[in-house]
């Protein structure tokens, strides 16, 4: 699950959006990057949610980016669209969570929970000035 449609049009509007000179609503970009509109408003609308986009209203209204590139950070981003923070398996974080009370016969739940720290650490790290670069 870790880079659904969802997150991957989150990061092509912010990369088309960076890149605008004025406000652009959900019309002009799903025409620009050919997503169907409703799915993208509902995409635009979370990234709004999350503070990573500003929404304006009216004839010249549309989103612009609600902070500088370099402080968007991908984990965030995939975080609001999914609603959730993006996880490569449905595994929980801790043992004692475990969904199906075998926690302790898990030979791979170290590698998994280490391999998904590395991952979240990378998205957190990773800019939407570095994807800009």
């Amino acid at each position: 699950m870790l880079i659904t449609r969802a997150s991957e049009y989150a990061i092509l509007s912010l990369i088309v959006l960076s890149e605008a000179s004025a406000p652009m609503d959900s019309e002009t970009l799903s025409k620009e990057l050919s997503i169907p509109k409703s799915f993208l408003a509902k995409i635009l609308q979370s990234l709004a949610r999350a503070e990573i986009l500003k929404s304006f209203k009216g004839v010249k209204g549309g989103f612009v980016l609600a902070k500088k590139p370099k402080d968007i950070n991908m984990l965030d981003v995939m975080s609001a669209v999914e609603g959730k923070a993006p996880v490569v398996f449905e595994c929980s974080p801790s043992l004692d969570d475990c969904p199906s009370d075998r926690a302790g016969l898990c030979s791979i739940w170290p590698f998994l929970n280490k391999l998904q720290g590395k991952i979240d650490s990378f998205l957190a790290d990773l800019s939407l000035e570095d994807i800009l670069e």
